[in-house]
């Protein structure tokens, strides 16, 4: 990454023109940062990206507005974190005012319904897109894979997913504490 290179203006730029196109919220953000911040212009890392865009999902909020804080403060601290919101927020913004004159009367158009038709179909296949990047990134092991399944079971039945995010933080934690049990042992023993 280049600090000096990066603008607060372009930091703005990108992520309204990221707002004018985010339709299907945080899922489908990830694809389209990638492009900008990774691909085009180098200044983060896709290992870091991942990184923002989980710890996006676990805050309290919206997961668009949380990644582009996170993007934002990494390149221009708080007041690239302060012009990634402006930007993200203010560009839907604009274009709801825009149309709401008209949005009223033109709902009932059936070229337009086909129109969200087939933007319902990008953002499913953004949201797979997005689901592959994770899963490249991640480190799946045999608990991984376990507790994936688990989750996925579990959603089949419709608990909470209030439930499932607690139940993977104390399974986490608890992985976490026997892993480093494990590693104590084999330390002690190859004494």
């Amino acid at each position: 990454m280049q600090e000096k290179t990066v603008k607060l203006f372009d930091i703005f730029k990108i992520f309204f023109k990221i707002g004018m196109v985010l339709l299907g919220g945080g899922y489908v953000i990830l694809p389209i940062t990638k492009k900008e911040f990774v691909e085009k212009r180098n200044w983060i890392n896709e290992n870091k990206l991942v990184d923002f865009y989980c710890v996006s999902q676990c805050l309290p909020g919206i997961i668009a507005i949380n990644l582009s804080i996170l993007i934002g403060y990494k390149l221009k601290k708080f007041f690239g974190a302060l012009s990634a919101v402006f930007g993200l927020c203010l560009s839907p913004i604009v274009v709801i005012i825009a149309i709401s004159k008209i949005l009223e009367k033109i709902t009932n158009i059936a070229f337009l319904e086909q129109i969200f038709w087939a933007v319902n179909i990008s953002v499913i296949i953004l949201i797979y897109l997005t689901l592959k990047e994770m899963w490249q990134k991640s480190t799946p092991d045999k608990f991984c894979l376990f507790w994936f399944l688990v989750v996925f079971v579990l959603s089949l039945f419709k608990i909470s997913p209030v439930i499932i995010i607690i139940s993977s933080i104390f399974a986490a934690i608890i992985l976490y504490f026997f892993e480093n049990k494990i590693i104590k042992k084999k330390d002690n023993n190859d004494i």
